[in-house]
């Protein structure tokens, strides 16, 4: 890959251009109400257990500064706050951090994370608290690409020299070519009924309205945000999985 940079220079602080993407107006599925939150919580299949493991493969530990970017729900963020770890979750949605605050103050004991209502383009992460892992899963879609490539790099320069990126969204490994065929076979496969997941409608929403995209576009960008990948995996043609070390 030529033109990558060998590090990630870090965003000014302050609000973000005008002509930035309106990433608080959220695009595809609404979620701007809490039980559209709980639905959403619940047909995403929230694991603690997975969640664990993904902290146990990413090293995170007590003492581990870890920052989770678009964390949703938060689940990820309190099972890292529970084992000790500084745990950030940052998201533009008042109603997704209302209740991440609540299974936060559920959990036994009570953990405690920061959170913080912001974005990929606008949250500023203290320079002189550098994180060690900083996650994004299932959200990096709601942004076109030239919007993305902003917010990686904004992502690796949270990182200190040699932390950790991990990325998991609805990312396209197919040919083109087969494009039809592959987007027809995963809603045929992932629709569930109304009350059982999310529904058939659900991902013709995502495909129609929100900016996912292919392997090959992301992993030029993660390049250029001053990460080298370390590990990858497409379990499905729809889905992908990024390890990256910040340069």
């Amino acid at each position: 890959m030529t033109g990558t940079s060998a590090s990630a220079p870090a965003p000014a602080p302050g609000p973000v251009p005008s002509w930035y993407f309106r990433e608080y107006a959220p695009v595809g599925v609404d979620l701007g109400s809490a039980d559209a939150v709980a639905d959403f919580d619940r047909n995403q299949g929230t694991d603690p257990a997975a969640d664990d493991a993904l902290l146990d493969r990413l090293g995170v530990t007590a003492g581990t500064r870890l920052v989770d970017m678009a964390c949703g729900t938060g689940s990820l963020v309190v099972r890292a706050a529970l084992r000790g770890a500084e745990a950030h979750g940052v998201d533009v949605s008042p109603e997704m951090l209302g209740f991440a605050r609540r299974r936060a103050a559920a959990a036994a004991p009570p953990a405690t994370p920061g959170w913080h209502h912001a974005g990929f383009l606008d949250h500023v992460h203290p320079a002189d608290r550098p994180a060690d892992v900083v996650t994004t899963k299932s959200a990096l879609h709601q942004l076109p690409d030239f919007f993305k490539q902003q917010a990686l790099r904004r992502m690796a320069a949270m990182l200190r020299p040699g932390g950790t990126l991990y990325l998991w969204d609805v990312i396209f490994s197919f040919d083109p070519d087969d494009a039809d065929a592959e987007v027809a076979r995963w809603l045929d496969a992932a629709g569930r009924p109304a009350g059982e997941g999310f529904t058939r409608e659900d991902f013709e929403v995502h495909v129609r309205e929100e900016f996912s995209t292919y392997a090959w576009i992301i992993e030029g960008m993660l390049e250029r945000a001053g990460l080298e990948i370390t590990d990858r995996a497409h379990p499905r043609h729809t889905h992908a999985e990024y390890v990256c070390r910040r340069r």
